[in-house]
């Protein structure tokens, strides 16, 4: 069994356990379910865009705890006040120290940048709780998902006015796109041995849709990789790690912007 079978086989669990407390239609009852929601397609098209989407996480299984003492919505403010172009906030708890209150907090924090749910999305119920807590997009990760599976959360997603960030690791994973997805991402690391190289993203690149913008997603830590990847296509860089282990996020990612 790979780490991912195991999250997933987890978060099977977690699901039953929530929809069990809280039903669907409870969660519709959230005001953030009555907000206009953020695009990050729109915000990665803008001229001169940095294009960084930053993420708050605390730990991960390959990495163990990466920052103990960060404080949401100053890490996530200080990330808008440099610049990005997007949030990505972890709401997996066992494996990434995620929560849904992390994600709540920084949708009020920042209240105009797009927020994504970073989780192991399987089941419809993930995305109404996606909505219910501020997120403006959800990943959807191929590696976990079947094509009609990946179908049927992004018609829910499309349903919420939410916008769909597809992962993908492989080139078979390619063949589960649907025209319904609004970004796709090319994961750098194996979910499966955890290996990362940025190649893969280059590599899939050429083979990607051409009408979907490209986010390049972890082992980004250098200027240089960011321009590297602008020209083989990518408008997005999903970075956590690399500001996340310092002292201030915030100033890490500030000062990496700057030297774009």
């Amino acid at each position: 069994m790979t780490i991912l079978d195991e999250i997933n086989n987890n978060k099977r669990a977690e699901i039953a356990d929530a929809k069990s407390k809280i039903s669907q239609e409870e969660l519709k009852l959230s005001p953030f379910f009555k907000r206009k929601t953020n695009s990050l397609k729109t915000a990665l098209s803008v001229d001169r865009a940095s294009g960084i989407i930053a993420e708050f996480k605390t730990k991960s299984p390959s990495k163990g705890m990466i920052n103990e003492t960060a404080e949401v919505t100053e890490v996530t403010a200080g990330y808008v006040a440099a610049g990005v172009s997007g949030l990505s906030v972890l709401t997996d708890r066992n494996y990434f120290g995620g929560s849904f209150e992390n994600l709540a907090k920084a949708r009020m924090t920042n209240p105009n940048t797009p927020i994504l749910r970073k989780d192991f999305m399987l089941d419809p119920y993930q995305v109404y709780e996606a909505k219910a807590h501020g997120a403006d997009l959800i990943l959807l990760i191929a590696a976990s998902l079947s094509k009609e599976e990946m179908l049927r959360l992004s018609e829910t997603a499309k349903e919420l006015d939410l916008e769909i960030l597809v992962e993908v690791h492989t080139e078979e994973e390619i063949e589960k796109l649907n025209p319904l997805i609004d970004l796709v991402g090319v994961n750098n690391r194996n979910l499966k041995t955890f290996e990362v190289d940025i190649e893969n993203s280059v590599r899939l690149s050429k083979l990607l849709p051409t009408d979907m913008i490209r986010i390049s997603e972890s082992g980004l830590s250098s200027v240089d990789s960011i321009r590297y990847l602008r020209k083989a296509g990518f408008s997005g860089f999903l970075m956590g790690e690399n500001f996340m282990k310092t002292e201030n996020p915030g100033q890490a990612c500030a000062g990496f912007i700057k030297s774009l």
